[in-house]
């Protein structure tokens, strides 16, 4: 590559990386603000914002569900989705494509047509305004993201170590538990870490869905619809902190689960 053409796709990048990071330049310092409403530059800095979502019974017991929900999606996404990713990789059968397509297929829909769409079936089984409820429908919204991970990392596993354990006397079963899964052990970590990430930020489903089971997401667009001070902030720095860290795993385990 010529030194100009270097010098401008390194130009370019660092334009669209300022772009990126310019909102999180903005709200991190709104977060340790002393003001009392949102007003950039801070005219003074505190940690009251933080002491109040710590202290608030209503933003502990709103985080508090969002784990809970998104543990259980993810657990549930994990299961479902690996077992996806499975029939399509290792499978024989006619329409895996049209499988896997299907299975990806929240990761192209407007989360808001899906959103109408499940509240239209869980409203018939009363599954709305529930914990239950939500899982089930971050799970949905999951699976596509543990799908496309595990199935690049089943693709770097040879079929015949899984054929040498049975032919030893292990069944089918007993094959994928003691000598598949553990050798994608990297892609599962990965592949959780995307799926509680999409649960955890998730808001327009839990719009519909959450009735007054608030989870984190909810309870920050309804404090926006009622009033707006630096707490939001504060909350979003932490959910950039989480999202930082959770990303730097994805990186630490998923370079282990890609083909190479």
């Amino acid at each position: 590559m010529r030194p100009w053409l270097r010098r401008l796709l390194r130009g370019y990048s660092l334009v669209v990386f300022a772009l990126l990071l310019l909102p999180l330049l903005i709200v991190v310092p709104i977060s340790f603000s002393s003001a009392r409403y949102l007003q950039f530059p801070p005219p003074g800095w505190s940690l009251q914002w933080y002491k109040r979502y710590l202290y608030d019974p209503a933003w502990i017991e709103a985080t508090m569900v969002s784990l809970r929900v998104a543990c259980g999606s993810t657990l549930l996404a994990l299961i479902l989705g690996t077992a996806l990713a499975y029939s399509v990789v290792r499978g024989r059968y006619r329409g895996r494509v049209v499988v896997e397509r299907l299975g990806s297929g929240p990761l192209i829909v407007p989360h808001i047509v899906i959103a109408i769409a499940i509240y239209s079936l869980f409203a018939r089984m009363h599954l709305t305004g529930t914990e239950t409820g939500l899982i089930l429908a971050h799970t949905v919204l999951a699976i596509p993201f543990v799908l496309a991970v595990m199935s690049a990392s089943l693709r770097t596993v040879d079929p015949v170590l899984e054929q040498a354990a049975m032919s030893l006397g292990v069944s089918r079963i007993g094959a994928i538990v003691r000598v598949t899964l553990p050798l994608i052990r990297p892609g599962i970590v990965s592949a959780g870490i995307l799926a509680f990430l999409s649960s955890f930020d998730e808001v327009v489903v839990a719009i519909f869905l959450s009735g007054t089971t608030k989870t984190l997401p909810k309870q920050m667009f309804d404090n926006i619809m009622n009033e707006i001070d630096p707490t939001i902030a504060a909350i979003s720095v932490l959910q950039i902190a989480l999202v930082v860290v959770a990303l730097a795993l994805v990186a630490r385990f998923g370079a282990k689960a890609v083909p190479r």
